[in-house]
């Protein structure tokens, strides 16, 4: 489950990475709203194949789960802001390395909170 869930999440974050990428370099936007805006985008990728592949056999409704995954998500977005802001605040690191050094702490607390949570097997 986990292997599976490292190739989705590898994937979700590179559409998330590229997304915040021209939110910020093509349209303007300040790269803490637009890492948040890239992050709630791919997590909703993510659901939709975690859905099917990762955590398939789940007996929780699709509507329900999407609500608790995107519920486990609000706790890896404050995750994301925070670890961001700081870096990119108090350390000279590019905002693109700092998405991608915060990702693998906020992407390891999501992947528990919905194995635990959300998508167990009864």
């Amino acid at each position: 489950m986990l292997g599976r869930n490292t190739i989705v999440s590898c994937g979700a974050f590179v559409v998330g990475l590229a997304l915040l990428w021209v939110l910020v370099e093509r349209l303007g936007l300040a790269k803490v709203p637009a890492t948040s805006l890239s992050f709630m985008a791919a997590t909703t990728l993510h659901y939709l194949f975690g859905r099917t592949w990762i955590f398939r056999g789940s007996e929780r409704g699709v509507a329900t789960g999407y609500v608790y995954f995107m519920i486990n998500a609000g706790v890896g977005l404050v995750v994301t802001t925070i670890l961001f802001w700081a870096l990119i605040e108090l350390t000279p690191i590019n905002y693109l390395v700092a998405r991608i050094l915060v990702s693998v702490v906020a992407g390891l607390a999501m992947f528990l909170l919905n194995a635990i949570l959300n998508f167990r097997r009864l």
